[in-house]
Formats: C-alpha cells, structure tokens, sequence
C-alpha cells in the first residue's frame, strides 16, 4: 500500500475542496439572508467536501469500500441531527434543501478520487449554478401551468418510452420512411421549439419588441410575424420597430435551418453557409436599422397583447408534423424515380409554403442518404425563400401601410441575397 499522494491526487484533493466552497457560498449567503443558523455553511461544506475526498482515497488505498460506507453513515446522521434541532428551533423554515446539498458534496468529493474529478466538478457546478438561481427558477415554476408540464411530460414519454420502440429501418415500398428517424427528428423540432417557448415564458413576451422576436422565432417566426402585423393596425407610430421585430424572427428561423441541417447531415454546411449567413446578415443589419429609427416608438405589447404561442409539444401537434413529414419525405421519393431535379425543387418550393421545418430535415436527410448535396442544399434555400414569401404575404394582407412596404423591402433583399449564392453556383 502506497501512501504517498502524487500530483494527481493533491489535484483531485484540491478539486473537491473547490467543489466544497462553491457550494458553501451559497448556502453560507443563505444562511446569513435567512437570519438564523442552518445544518452548514462555507466551512461546513469545505470540511464534508475533504471527508469525502479523504474517505474515498482511503478506501481505494485499502482495497475496501468500508471506509467511505462508514463515513457516508456518519455524515448522513450529522446531517439528520442537524436537520432535527433546526426544524425545532425554526418550524416555519422547513426545508431539505441544505441537507441534501451537504450529501451530494460529501459524494462529489468522493467521486474526484476515483476517476471521475471532471465530472464531480461539471456535476459541482451544475448544483451550485441550482442553488443559487433559486428565484428565478421558482419564478419559472409559477409561470408554467398544468398543460405546461403535461406537454414536458409527453415529451419525455415520446423521447424516452416511444423511441426506443419505433423500429429502425424503412417500411414502405419506396425506403423513404424509417420510423426511428421520423420520431427522432419530430423530437428535435419540439426541443428547438421548447427552447424559446421556455425563454419566451421566463422572460415574458411584454419584455420588449426585441426579446419578443427572439424568443418567439425559436417557437414560430409566422406567429411572431401575425402577432406584429395586427399590432400595426394599433400601433401606427411602432412601423419601424414592428418590422425589426419581424425581421428578427425571421432571422432566428434562418439559424433554426442551419442547427437542424447541423444535426442531421453537418457536411452539406458547406454549400447552405454562403446564402444563410448572407439571408441572415441582410436581414439582422435591416432589423438593427429599423430598431434605431423606431426606438422612440418601441411597443412593449402590453394590455395583453403578446405573441400568442402555444407549447410546442402535445401528442397531436406531434402526429400532425409527423404526417406531413411522412407525406414530405415519401414525395421526395417519387419525384426522385419519376421526375428530374427540378422535380424536387417544386417540392421544395411547396413545401416551404407551410412548414420550413419538415422540409429542410427531409432534404437534409436525402443528401445525406444519396450524395447529392448540392441539389439537396438549393432545395432547403429554395423552400426557406418560400416560407419568407409566405410571411411577407401575410404582412401585405394584414399590416398597416407603413409595414407594408417595409417588409416588401427587406423581403426583396433578403430573397436576394439568398437566391443569388445558389444561381452563381448552379
């Protein structure tokens, strides 16, 4: 047995006492907020930290979990009696929040002596980050409604349950539709979507144009465009600010295709880079332009009047999208054996008249599968083009004058600088 620490060792010592005093700040700033003593503080936890640490080395030194057992035990019973005379002297304060925290930096700090110090800091880290973000996660919480968390639920149960069930091979006559991918990219839509729903909940959709558009464009950039295309009609002096807000949306869709490209098939970026950074860097310098002139008039969509997005996940939201998807991938195929590649581009440009999602997954998917990139990335610009003309058209028959041309504007250039990469390159 050999009792002399190396330099990994004294590292991993180190790396518990660290893990000990990040997470005892926060409860020795508790401790001090809430006016009275709790189980531990920055010593306390610094001490347990070592214990665990110590416990561990020796029991790997002794070829014997008995050691870190039997500390375990006693640290646990501490933290239980700590626990009992706290909640007779505060009954009004009950809580297990301290206590818990005390066990998982006893574990952490064993778990940096066996192999596993990156984890035991990311895991560290991770709890303090949940400690000390304690309001604005309850302010979270009480945000969310039941249906909020029935979706989140479902959507575990989709990822989790209905997944690993789905078999993982084509079942139709044309090898198109291969259930376990189908789901599994039905599951990446809905996650992107929750990322801004969760976002636009947090922050609220009344924190301003800007956030509004950020947020609400990760969701639906065509509900974010409706939204500020009937607010218009209210809001005359707001054209400049609405339109940038729009624009912004329209912008967080374009780095939508690009992450779900990334996903699926990450080499055909190289020929999709040019025309989204120009689409995406046309449309973001017209927003900034139109947020500067309209500063004065920024509308905070207050009185209720807010983007009205949903949950992005409920079992029929998620069928509906898987269907046509399904009816996506399966005209690909056909037009693929009958027709030439101008076929596909129809496809494209029909497709991306109601959803961008769908198709740019399905082309991303059929480059990758025939090799064909380049057909395949003219056909996620050309649907992309024709969701924005889509939206364009929403605003020309909805909005107040002032928008309208606005938005014609900033569309012409957009399809632009969009299109022409693609026609230098055919």
């Amino acid at each position: 047995m050999d009792l002399t620490p190396d330099l990994v060792t004294i590292r991993n010592f180190a790396l518990a006492l660290l893990i000990g005093a990040l997470m005892g700040v926060d409860r020795e700033k508790h401790k001090a907020e809430e006016g009275h003593i709790s189980v531990g503080g920055l010593r306390t936890f610094i001490l347990i930290a070592a214990v665990g640490a110590m416990a561990a080395w020796m029991s790997a030194q002794l070829a014997t979990p008995s050691v870190f057992a039997a500390a375990l035990v006693c640290i646990a019973a501490g933290v239980f009696l700590g626990y009992h005379a706290h909640a007779r002297q505060y009954p009004q304060s009950l809580g297990l929040t301290t206590e818990m925290a005390a066990l998982a930096v006893f574990l952490l700090g064993g778990m940096t002596m066996v192999g596993h110090a990156a984890l035991a800091v990311g895991l560290g880290i991770a709890g303090s980050a949940v400690l000390a973000y304690k309001q604005p996660l309850h302010g979270l919480v009480s945000k969310l409604g039941r249906e909020d968390i029935y979706a989140g639920l479902r959507l575990l149960i989709a990822t989790f349950i209905v997944l690993p069930l789905l078999p993982n091979e084509p079942i139709d006559p044309w090898q198109a539709l291969n259930p376990y991918q189908l789901w599994l990219l039905v599951i990446l839509i809905a996650g992107l979507s929750l990322i801004g729903y969760v976002a636009t909940r947090w922050l609220g959709a009344r924190r301003g144009t800007a956030i509004t558009a950020l947020t609400g464009g990760l969701v639906s950039s065509t509900a974010v465009t409706l939204t500020f295309a009937r607010r218009s009609r209210v809001e005359k002096g707001a054209s400049d600010a609405l339109a940038g807000g729009m624009l912004l949306s329209w912008a967080v869709m374009f780095g939508r295709v690009v992450i779900e490209v990334a996903i699926v098939y990450a080499p055909l970026l190289s020929r999709l880079w040019l025309p989204f950074t120009a689409m995406a860097a046309a449309t973001s310098a017209i927003a900034a332009l139109l947020f500067l002139r309209g500063r004065p008039h920024v509308p905070t969509l207050e009185n209720g009047q807010s983007v009205q997005l949903v949950n992005p996940f409920s079992l029929t939201a998620a069928a509906r999208f898987a269907a046509f998807f399904a009816i996506v991938l399966i005209v690909i195929a056909l037009v693929q054996r009958r027709y030439a590649s101008e076929g596909l581009l129809v496809v494209a440009v029909l497709a991306g008249l109601t959803d961008v999602d769908a198709i740019t997954l399905s082309m991303a998917e059929y480059g990758r599968a025939s090799g064909a990139a380049e057909l395949a990335a003219a056909a996620i610009v050309v649907a992309t083009l024709s969701n924005t003309v889509v939206k364009a058209a929403m605003v020309l028959i909805l909005a107040q004058s002032a928008l309208r041309w606005r938005i014609g504007i900033a569309t012409l250039l957009i399809l632009a600088a969009g299109a022409t990469p693609v026609l230098l390159n055919a």
